[in-house]
């Protein structure tokens, strides 16, 4: 005995009924195949809209009036602020982050030691003793390039398409 191998048309899925019943048997071509519309009580638990509770928004942060009033929120004034380097600070920095760096081994004793202030010095002194101490960029060390997600396309031309040698605007291929 041959088993059944397609699947039941109407078990998972709504079938017309009354007036529509007749209509669909006359109109369809092949009256075995299914709607295609799923019987939500066999096919979506929780059944759409049947839990008896109403959603809420969870409190946050941002639903506090209190603590969050709307200069914050307000993202049209929101400027970009500026930041200034003098000279003496990126001097000082230069210098600072130019020989290697170490890091000291954790001690026990927890007493803060002021650091010392250190003397102001000119931006094109502290470039000079850098440069001089060290080579700054070398073949095998190059300076910092700009992150791009893609080669820089570089024109070449290629076999031109076959086209009319008197044509107005011939085509012209490029790689």
């Amino acid at each position: 005995m041959a088993s059944k191998k397609a699947a039941e048309s109407t078990l998972y899925h709504l079938s017309p009924q009354g007036f529509w019943k007749t209509f669909r048997d006359y109109t369809v071509i092949n009256p075995e195949i299914s709607t295609g519309l799923p019987i939500a009580s066999l096919n979506r638990r929780p059944q759409p809209a049947s839990r008896p509770e109403k959603y809420n928004t969870p409190a946050t942060k941002a639903s506090d009036l209190a603590q969050n009033p709307y200069w914050k929120r307000d993202v049209r004034r929101a400027y970009p602020q500026l930041s200034v380097i003098t000279q003496e600070d990126l001097s000082n920095l230069l210098i600072e982050h130019s020989g290697t760096q170490s890091v000291a081994a954790p001690s026990e004793d927890k007493s803060n030691v002021p650091v010392a202030p250190k003397a102001a010095v000119d931006l094109t002194e502290a470039i000079a003793s850098i440069t001089t101490a060290q080579k700054v960029y070398s073949e095998s060390r190059l300076p910092p390039a700009l992150p791009v997600p893609h080669k820089r396309w570089i024109p070449e031309r290629a076999p031109d398409a076959p086209h009319d040698p008197h044509a107005y605007f011939p085509m012209h291929m490029y790689r």
